[in-house]
C-alpha cells in the first residue's frame, strides 16, 4: 500500500504525533500526510493520529483525547497516540522481537506518552539529550566508523543548538510581553495575552495570584489554560471545573451554556471557544467553581 492518507492535527505539534508519523514512515513506503482538524478530511483518512476523538486500531484511528482516554499500561502510564501506534506497529518495527519492542516502549514510547498525558510518575526516568547523542555511536553489531557517526551527531547538535539559541531569544522577548499583561490585567487571577506567548516562567516569577491564562490559538479561536503550581508541574493552582472533563462540541456547549464552546481536555488544564467573550465567561465560571 503506497497511496494511503494519514491525518494528524495541524498547529502545534508534540513528540507523540511527531514520533507516530516517524514510526509510520518506517512501515509504509510512502503516504500522503495531511495536518488538519477538518472532520470531513479526518473521516476519509486511512490512518488518523492524535485527533478525531476515536481509538480503533482496526479502523486506523489512534487518538487519546476522547473522554476517558484510550487506556493505560499495567504500570499506570496512559497511552498517547505514539503509544497506540506502537501497540499496533511496534512489534513489526522490531522485526517480531517482543523483548526489543517492550524495551523501546519502556525507554522511549512510555516516557513520551507520560509527558503528553501529564502522568508525572512516568517521567521520573527516561532518555536524556546526552543519551540521545550517545546513541549516534555505532552499536556492537554495526561497522565501527566512529568518525562518520560523530559527524552525524555534530549535524544533529548544530540544529539543536540553533533552536536553543532561537528559543532563548524568544524567551527574552516573551518575558516583556507577559510582564506587561500581568500588570495590565483587570483581574490578577486571569491574565490575557493578545497572542500566544510562552508565559509559565514569567507568571511564576511575577504573579502568585494568576490562575488562568487566556490567549488566541493559531486558528484565531480562544484558549483558557490553567497555571501550574510551579513550572514543570502537572498540578494546577486551580483546575477547570470537573464536569467539563473530556467534553467537546454539543456536550461541552450544553454544560457551559456557551454555543461556541469547543472542547475541554480530560486533564482539566485547557479548554477553548470560538470567541474571546466566551472564553472569558469560562474563566468566570472556573473561578467560581
Amino acid at each position: 500500500m503506497t497511496d494511503i492518507t494519514i491525518v494528524t492535527h495541524d498547529g502545534n505539534f508534540h513528540a507523540d504525533d511527531v514520533f507516530s508519523v516517524a514510526a509510520l514512515k518506517l512501515i509504509f513506503p510512502s503516504f500522503n500526510l495531511i495536518r488538519t482538524r477538518d472532520a470531513k478530511v479526518i473521516s476519509q483518512a486511512d490512518i488518523v493520529i492524535d485527533v478525531g476523538n476515536e481509538y480503533d486500531p482496526d479502523k486506523g484511528r489512534f487518538d487519546h483525547h476522547q473522554r476517558g482516554g484510550a487506556g493505560a499500561r499495567e504500570n499506570g502510564i496512559p497511552f498517547s497516540s505514539f503509544g497506540l501506534i506502537w501497540q499496533k506497529y511496534g512489534l513489526e518495527l522490531c522485526e517480531g522481537n517482543k523483548t526489543v519492542a517492550d524495551s523501546v516502549d519502556a525507554g522511549l514510547v512510555s516516557t513520551i506518552d507520560a509527558i503528553d498525558c501529564g502522568y508525572v510518575q512516568g517521567v521520573e526516568q527516561g532518555i536524556s539529550l546526552s543519551q540521545t547523542i550517545s546513541m549516534f555511536n555505532p552499536t556492537w553489531q554495526e561497522s565501527s566508523d566512529f568518525d562518520s557517526c560523530f559527524n552525524e551527531a555534530v549535524e544533529f547538535a548544530v540544529r539543536l543548538l540553533k533552536r536553543f539559541i532561537a528559543s532563548a531569544n524568544g524567551s527574552a522577548d516573551a518575558k516583556k510581553i507577559v510582564a506587561k499583561a500581568i500588570a495590565d490585567a483587570d483581574d490578577p487571577r486571569v491574565i490575557v495575552l493578545e497572542q500566544y506567548t510562552p508565559w509559565k516562567k514569567t507568571v511564576h516569577s511575577l504573579s502568585s495570584e494568576a490562575l488562568y491564562m487566556v490567549y488566541p490559538s493559531h486558528s484565531g479561536k480562544w484558549i483558557i489554560q490553567t497555571v501550574p503550581v510551579e513550572p514543570g508541574s502537572f498540578e494546577d493552582r486551580k483546575p477547570l471545573p470537573q464536569p467539563w472533563a473530556g467534553l467537546s462540541g454539543d456536550e461541552f456547549q450544553a454544560v457551559t451554556g456557551l454555543d461556541d464552546a469547543t472542547f475541554c481536555h480530560n486533564g482539566l488544564f485547557i479548554a477553548g471557544a470560538e470567541s474571546f467573550a466566551s472564553v472569558m465567561v469560562m474563566a468566570s465560571i472556573a473561578l467560581q467553581s
